[in-house]
Protein backbone atom coordinates (compact mmCIF):
# COMPACT_ATOMS: atom_id res chain seq x y z
CA UNK A 1 0.00 0.00 0.00
CA UNK A 2 1.50 3.25 -0.97
CA UNK A 3 1.29 6.57 0.83
CA UNK A 4 -1.67 9.16 0.21
CA UNK A 5 0.40 12.57 0.51
CA UNK A 6 1.96 13.16 -2.24
CA UNK A 7 5.79 12.45 -2.75
CA UNK A 8 6.98 16.39 -3.36
CA UNK A 9 4.90 16.46 0.16
CA UNK A 10 6.39 13.56 2.18
CA UNK A 11 10.08 15.13 1.02
CA UNK A 12 9.37 18.24 2.43
CA UNK A 13 7.89 16.84 5.43
CA UNK A 14 10.22 14.28 6.31
CA UNK A 15 12.84 12.76 3.40
CA UNK A 16 14.38 16.09 2.60
CA UNK A 17 13.68 18.11 5.81
CA UNK A 18 16.88 18.06 7.95
CA UNK A 19 17.36 19.87 11.06
CA UNK A 20 18.54 23.73 10.23
CA UNK A 21 21.81 24.80 11.85
CA UNK A 22 22.13 27.91 9.80
CA UNK A 23 19.26 30.60 8.44
CA UNK A 24 19.34 33.63 6.60
CA UNK A 25 18.53 36.59 7.69
CA UNK A 26 14.91 36.74 5.99
CA UNK A 27 11.87 37.64 8.85
CA UNK A 28 9.59 34.64 10.26
CA UNK A 29 6.07 36.47 10.04
CA UNK A 30 3.45 36.39 12.53
CA UNK A 31 1.49 35.72 9.88
CA UNK A 32 3.70 32.54 9.42
CA UNK A 33 3.74 31.64 12.90
CA UNK A 34 0.14 31.74 13.28
CA UNK A 35 -0.14 29.52 9.72
CA UNK A 36 1.83 27.24 11.52
CA UNK A 37 -0.17 26.60 14.86
CA UNK A 38 -3.76 26.99 12.71
CA UNK A 39 -2.39 23.59 10.70
CA UNK A 40 -0.81 21.54 13.71
CA UNK A 41 -3.33 22.84 16.65
CA UNK A 42 -5.39 20.11 15.08
CA UNK A 43 -2.89 16.94 15.71
CA UNK A 44 -4.22 14.70 18.32
CA UNK A 45 -3.70 14.64 21.79
CA UNK A 46 -4.90 12.73 24.90
CA UNK A 47 -8.79 13.70 26.17
CA UNK A 48 -7.72 16.81 23.69
CA UNK A 49 -5.61 18.30 26.11
CA UNK A 50 -2.97 20.74 23.94
CA UNK A 51 -0.78 21.47 27.04
CA UNK A 52 2.10 22.85 24.75
CA UNK A 53 2.86 26.74 25.03
CA UNK A 54 4.86 28.61 22.79
CA UNK A 55 7.02 31.17 24.06
CA UNK A 56 8.22 33.21 20.71
CA UNK A 57 11.47 34.84 21.30
CA UNK A 58 11.93 38.09 19.16
CA UNK A 59 13.25 40.95 21.08
CA UNK A 60 16.83 41.73 21.13
CA UNK A 61 16.83 41.63 24.70
CA UNK A 62 15.01 38.80 25.19
CA UNK A 63 17.37 36.68 22.68
CA UNK A 64 20.60 38.09 24.61
CA UNK A 65 18.77 36.48 28.03
CA UNK A 66 18.55 32.66 25.95
CA UNK A 67 21.58 32.23 24.00
CA UNK A 68 23.13 32.63 27.59
CA UNK A 69 21.27 29.75 28.28
CA UNK A 70 21.67 27.69 25.70
CA UNK A 71 24.50 25.01 25.35
CA UNK A 72 27.90 26.46 24.16
CA UNK A 73 27.28 24.93 20.68
CA UNK A 74 23.95 26.23 20.34
CA UNK A 75 24.15 29.57 21.37
CA UNK A 76 25.70 31.27 17.68
CA UNK A 77 22.97 29.43 16.01
CA UNK A 78 20.49 30.84 18.02
CA UNK A 79 21.68 34.04 18.16
CA UNK A 80 21.64 34.06 14.71
CA UNK A 81 18.10 32.32 13.78
CA UNK A 82 15.25 34.71 12.73
CA UNK A 83 12.67 33.25 15.22
CA UNK A 84 13.19 31.51 18.17
CA UNK A 85 10.74 29.13 19.50
CA UNK A 86 10.48 28.07 23.22
CA UNK A 87 8.28 24.63 23.76
CA UNK A 88 6.76 24.34 26.92
CA UNK A 89 4.45 21.61 28.61
CA UNK A 90 1.53 23.82 30.69
CA UNK A 91 1.18 21.66 34.11
CA UNK A 92 -2.05 23.35 34.39
CA UNK A 93 -3.48 22.18 31.47
CA UNK A 94 -6.44 20.79 33.33
CA UNK A 95 -7.74 23.60 33.79
CA UNK A 96 -8.45 24.30 30.13
CA UNK A 97 -10.47 20.88 29.53
CA UNK A 98 -13.99 21.99 30.20
CA UNK A 99 -13.66 24.05 27.24
CA UNK A 100 -11.66 21.71 24.97
CA UNK A 101 -13.02 18.21 26.31
CA UNK A 102 -16.43 19.31 27.42
CA UNK A 103 -18.36 15.91 27.59
CA UNK A 104 -16.51 14.66 30.15
CA UNK A 105 -16.68 17.93 33.06
CA UNK A 106 -15.28 15.35 35.40
CA UNK A 107 -11.84 15.21 33.65
CA UNK A 108 -10.44 18.48 35.15
CA UNK A 109 -10.43 17.03 38.68
CA UNK A 110 -9.50 13.75 38.25
CA UNK A 111 -6.26 15.87 36.86
CA UNK A 112 -6.18 18.57 39.83
CA UNK A 113 -6.00 15.72 42.06
CA UNK A 114 -3.10 13.98 40.73
CA UNK A 115 -0.01 16.00 40.80
CA UNK A 116 2.30 13.09 39.20
CA UNK A 117 -0.09 11.96 36.88
CA UNK A 118 -0.89 15.63 35.54
CA UNK A 119 2.96 16.83 34.90
CA UNK A 120 3.24 12.91 32.88
CA UNK A 121 0.50 13.75 30.67
CA UNK A 122 0.98 17.39 30.04
CA UNK A 123 4.78 16.19 29.37
CA UNK A 124 3.84 13.34 27.27
CA UNK A 125 1.43 15.03 24.87
CA UNK A 126 3.25 18.46 24.83
CA UNK A 127 5.94 16.27 23.29
CA UNK A 128 4.05 14.80 21.06
CA UNK A 129 2.62 18.54 20.19
CA UNK A 130 6.68 19.27 19.47
CA UNK A 131 6.86 17.11 17.15
CA UNK A 132 3.65 18.18 15.02
CA UNK A 133 5.14 22.12 15.54
CA UNK A 134 8.42 21.14 13.93
CA UNK A 135 6.03 19.33 10.75
CA UNK A 136 3.97 22.59 10.83
CA UNK A 137 7.26 24.58 10.26
CA UNK A 138 8.35 22.79 7.25
CA UNK A 139 4.98 22.55 5.87
CA UNK A 140 5.51 26.57 5.82
CA UNK A 141 8.51 26.12 3.51
CA UNK A 142 10.80 26.87 6.69
CA UNK A 143 13.33 25.11 8.42
CA UNK A 144 13.37 23.92 12.15
CA UNK A 145 16.36 23.66 14.18
CA UNK A 146 15.01 21.77 17.60
CA UNK A 147 17.50 21.54 20.75
CA UNK A 148 17.53 20.11 23.74
CA UNK A 149 20.89 21.58 24.81
CA UNK A 150 20.18 24.51 27.31
CA UNK A 151 19.91 25.37 30.46
CA UNK A 152 16.41 23.96 31.27
CA UNK A 153 15.97 25.21 35.59
CA UNK A 154 17.58 28.68 33.44
CA UNK A 155 14.55 28.88 30.61
CA UNK A 156 11.80 27.60 32.84
CA UNK A 157 13.00 30.29 35.18
CA UNK A 158 13.71 33.39 33.19
CA UNK A 159 11.02 33.12 30.57
CA UNK A 160 8.17 30.76 32.31
CA UNK A 161 6.48 30.23 35.29
CA UNK A 162 6.33 27.55 37.93
CA UNK A 163 3.23 25.72 36.07
CA UNK A 164 5.22 25.56 32.35
CA UNK A 165 8.50 23.36 32.00
CA UNK A 166 9.99 23.81 28.58
CA UNK A 167 10.82 20.90 26.50
CA UNK A 168 12.66 22.16 23.30
CA UNK A 169 14.05 25.47 22.39
CA UNK A 170 13.79 25.32 18.56
CA UNK A 171 15.38 27.90 16.07
CA UNK A 172 13.17 28.50 13.07
CA UNK A 173 13.70 29.93 9.48
CA UNK A 174 14.81 29.92 5.59
CA UNK A 175 17.97 27.77 5.96
CA UNK A 176 21.39 29.66 5.08
CA UNK A 177 24.67 28.38 3.88
CA UNK A 178 25.53 24.81 4.83
CA UNK A 179 22.78 24.20 6.87
CA UNK A 180 23.09 20.74 6.64
CA UNK A 181 25.12 18.06 8.33
CA UNK A 182 25.47 15.06 6.32
CA UNK A 183 22.02 12.58 6.56
CA UNK A 184 23.25 10.32 9.30
CA UNK A 185 21.72 6.12 9.05
CA UNK A 186 18.44 5.13 9.99
CA UNK A 187 17.34 2.19 11.77
CA UNK A 188 15.55 -0.11 9.18
CA UNK A 189 11.99 -1.15 9.80
CA UNK A 190 13.10 -4.48 10.77
CA UNK A 191 15.27 -3.16 13.49
CA UNK A 192 12.51 -1.06 14.79
CA UNK A 193 9.23 -3.20 14.28
CA UNK A 194 8.29 -6.52 16.08
CA UNK A 195 5.29 -8.57 15.42
CA UNK A 196 3.83 -10.18 18.42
Amino acid sequence: MSLVLSPEAQDLLFREARTANTFTTEPVSEEQVRAIYDLVKYAPTAMNQQPLRVVLVRSPQARERLVRLMAPGNQAKTAAAPLVAILAADLDFHEELPKVFPHRPQARDVFAADEALRSRTATFNAALQVGYFILGVRAAGLAAGPMAGYDAAGVDKEFLDEAHTVLAVVNIGRPGPDAWFDRLPRLTYEEVVTTV
